[in-house]
């Protein structure tokens, strides 16, 4: 079953299309990575698969649901985890969890935060404030609130961006937890090439359009290349000039 089907996702701004054609199945408990130069239409792709952006061509269904008629279902169903860290630095750890747990108008919001402390080793921390946590403590932290409502289906946005190497590898044993032992499906933004690996499947992406899908070893093979990073160079590289 797929958790996540759409056809034809177009997004334009101005008299730019920044997402062009973008089909997109993801399988139910599997982590698939999310690749792509700066610019190439990521974001755009994830908020749009969240319902945060209305997209303005395509179909289909995220978590069964219609994702552009049932946004606002699918938003209170999926964890959407920005790039940029978008809690309150200014609140203790807790405080931001039952914050959160406030907005999804959980019942018993106190145990849901308890459980979300210790599944991401948190509760020793519970009351430092966000603002003082190092990145790999944010990065769990944000983690958390993703999961408070219990999502079928995480998006993340280069949720590792300027952590540290422990910390990101701790990140993905985690990713790998949820999405083995609770079923949970994973679609991950990545620009690194040892992340992508740990990947169920891959989807390159440049120029706003899909340019490969599939394991890494397949990917590598198909473009003739030495390894993941060069097939991508390659990728983008053929991509510029049938657009040029």
């Amino acid at each position: 079953m797929s958790v996540i089907d759409v056809r034809g996702l177009v997004k334009r701004y101005g008299g730019r299309t920044v997402v062009d054609q973008v089909d997109m199945q993801v399988g139910a408990g599997r982590i698939v990575g999310f690749l792509g130069p700066n610019g190439s239409g990521k974001t755009t792709s994830l908020r749009m698969l969240c319902g945060l952006l209305t997209p303005d061509a395509g179909e289909g269904q995220v978590l069964g649901l219609d994702f552009r008629r049932q946004a606002a279902e699918v938003k209170r169903q999926v964890g959407y985890m920005t790039q940029k860290f978008g809690l309150y630095e200014d609140l203790s750890i807790r405080e931001n969890l039952d914050f959160v747990a406030r907005l999804f108008s959980m019942p018993n919001r106190r145990a849901a935060v308890d459980a979300a402390l210790e599944q991401l080793g948190l509760a020793s921390r519970a009351t430092q404030l966000a603002g003082a946590l190092s990145g790999g403590w944010k990065q769990r932290l944000a983690l958390a609130a993703c999961l408070l409502h219990q999502p079928r289906l995480l998006l993340l946005d280069e949720p590792t961006a300027g952590v540290d190497p422990k910390a990101r590898r701790d990140f993905w044993d985690e990713l790998h937890h949820l999405a083995r032992d609770e079923g949970i499906t994973v679609l991950v933004s990545t620009h690194y090439m040892d992340e992508a690996e740990r990947c169920d499947e891959l989807v390159y992406i440049a120029y706003g359009k899909v340019l490969a899908r599939g394991q890494a070893a397949s990917i590598v093979a198909q473009a003739g290349a030495s390894d993941l990073e060069d097939a991508f160079v390659r990728l983008v590289g053929e991509a510029k000039d049938n657009f040029a």
